[in-house]
């Protein structure tokens, strides 16, 4: 039978990315961590982890493990928890994971409003950008994960999850003040010799305006890449492209200079999920519905500006 806490071993390198950053985070040594690693490979019988100086690349059979580790830590973190509940400990901690915009629009309410309601639960946050995260959510390193799925973009694998929508959040167009497709509701044609502004190739937000262009038939000059949206709207307002936007993060803007208005005849929206394990610590359904609060708040209906 595989020893857990090698499994752990190989779960933390897979997350930490190296063997150095998972001895640093478990308390090991370097050697010390490689021993127990290699203790590992012989009782599975293959190399899990190929080395290398920018860090440690799981073989397929190490990704294979890696699957089972994390449910299984999952499991035994579960297991604690449950015996500590009927022991009459309450749930102290609450990690949660969350990619950057959420941590401006939503998070700042929803975690001082459970604060206030919990206050003997201990928060910690952590910067996930999608898709990553699962795999932390299901070895219990977090307890609650936000995430999102763009057009375009395939929702991940998220076996023996949780996962829940939280909301819709419109995808506008969005140009500086006195823009004159800003008149009317533009399609991507109208649009087809704007500069854009937006993410690299790859980037989730790219993806989804490289979708839409597509099934429009149109081609678009993306001229300016940041994954950033605050840097976007800086430079909408400084007059030198456009771009899509969330709704949400119009929102929570305090800038003028810029307008924005629907896509005509492609209604895009990101979607933003709440993830965590079937059996989660006490406080995650509290923090769940704390999000959804103010997730109905800072999504109002309203006309665009």
């Amino acid at each position: 039978m595989l020893d857990a806490n090698r499994l752990r071993v190989l779960v933390e390198i897979a997350h930490a990315g190296s063997i150095a950053a998972a001895a640093d985070r478990l308390s090991f040594t370097p050697p010390a961590l490689s021993q127990q690693l290699t203790k590992l490979e012989r009782e599975v019988g293959t190399r899990l982890v190929e080395r290398g100086r920018t860090g440690a690349t799981l073989t397929r059979a190490g990704e294979v493990l890696l699957e089972h580790g994390e449910r299984v830590l999952g499991e035994l973190r579960d297991a604690e928890a449950a015996v500590r509940a009927v022991a009459g400990d309450r749930a102290d901690r609450l990690s949660l994971g969350a990619f950057a915009s959420a941590g401006k629009v939503l998070l700042p309410g929803a975690l001082a409003a459970f604060g206030h309601e919990h206050p003997h639960v201990r928060l910690s946050l952590s910067d996930i950008e999608p898709p990553g995260g699962l795999g932390l959510v299901t070895s219990g390193d977090l307890d609650l994960l936000i995430t999102h799925r763009y057009p375009g973009v395939p929702l991940p694998r998220a076996d023996g999850l949780h996962r829940e929508r939280l909301l819709v959040d419109p995808l506008l167009v969005v140009a500086p003040t006195g823009h004159p497709v800003t008149d009317t509701e533009p399609s991507l044609a109208d649009l087809a010799d704007e500069e854009w502004i937006c993410g690299a190739p790859g980037i989730h937000n790219r993806v989804s305006l490289d979708t839409a262009a597509a099934a429009a038939g149109v081609r678009l000059t993306v001229a300016y890449e940041t994954r950033d949206y605050e840097v976007a709207l800086a430079l909408i307002t400084a007059g030198v492209g456009i771009a899509l936007i969330p709704q949400s993060i119009l929102d929570a803007s305090y800038g003028g200079g810029w307008v924005s208005r629907p896509l005509h005849g492609a209604r895009l929206a990101r979607e933003i999920y709440t993830v965590h394990r079937p059996r989660p610590p006490e406080p995650v359904p509290g923090m769940v519905a704390t999000l959804r609060r103010t997730a109905a708040r800072s999504l109002r209906t309203r006309l665009p500006r």
